[in-house]
């Protein structure tokens, strides 16, 4: 008869412990700066991976979405999961901002403009416990954002927000603001993947 409540008891303390560790990483995160870069595929994923794992866990969350149009069906799954996590795109074509006239790219920096704002105000209201800004570091690389402005941006975080950014190239400017950095990269690729990109 010993044996088996000595199991239930071990098993109730391993879920005790696994808790506690599932909420000590949880607590770690709070107020971190996360970025995800590099030329591979899958910058913005592992950031939507986190953000599902924390809006489990009753986390509100909150991405901001720059450079890749209206059309990106990337995240459209996202617009399911609302209220848990919001996504907002402030650009009004569909295509992507490089795939764009001059004259319409000139257009959507001014709507940019209006999404860096709406991110100035959720960052400084803590709107949110985790704010996803997608691309980023992109706007810095066209040079839609200086990397002053990017600076002063970041450093207007409220203090328990989570928040991460994304983007193929980090400007060495950003490094020493940022807790965690993930740099994502191709070791190989099939011959077809590098077309469909």
């Amino acid at each position: 008869m010993g044996i088996p409540n000595a199991r239930i008891t071990c098993g109730c303390v391993k879920r005790a412990r696994m808790r506690m560790v599932l909420s000590t990483e949880v607590m770690r995160m709070s107020g971190t700066i996360q970025i995800y870069y590099g030329e591979g595929k899958g910058k913005t994923t592992a950031a939507l991976g986190l953000c599902i794992r924390e809006a489990g866990f009753g986390k509100s969350v909150m991405i901001v979405q720059f450079l890749k149009g209206r059309d990106c069906r990337e995240l459209d799954l996202i617009k399911r999961l609302e209220p848990e996590i919001k996504l907002f795109r402030f650009e009004k074509t569909d295509g992507e901002f490089c795939n764009l006239p001059e004259d319409v790219k000139e257009e959507e920096c001014m709507n940019i403009k209006n999404g860096l704002n709406y991110v100035r105000k959720v960052l400084t209201t803590g709107q949110c416990d985790i704010l996803v800004v997608d691309e980023l570091l992109g706007l810095i690389d066209y040079g839609i954002l200086s990397l002053e402005e990017a600076r002063e941006l970041l450093k207007e975080k409220n203090e328990d927000m989570e928040l991460i950014l994304t983007g193929r190239v980090l400007p060495q400017g950003l490094e020493d603001m940022a807790d965690d950095i993930y740099c994502i990269n191709v070791v190989k690729e099939a011959e077809n993947h590098r077309k469909e990109s």
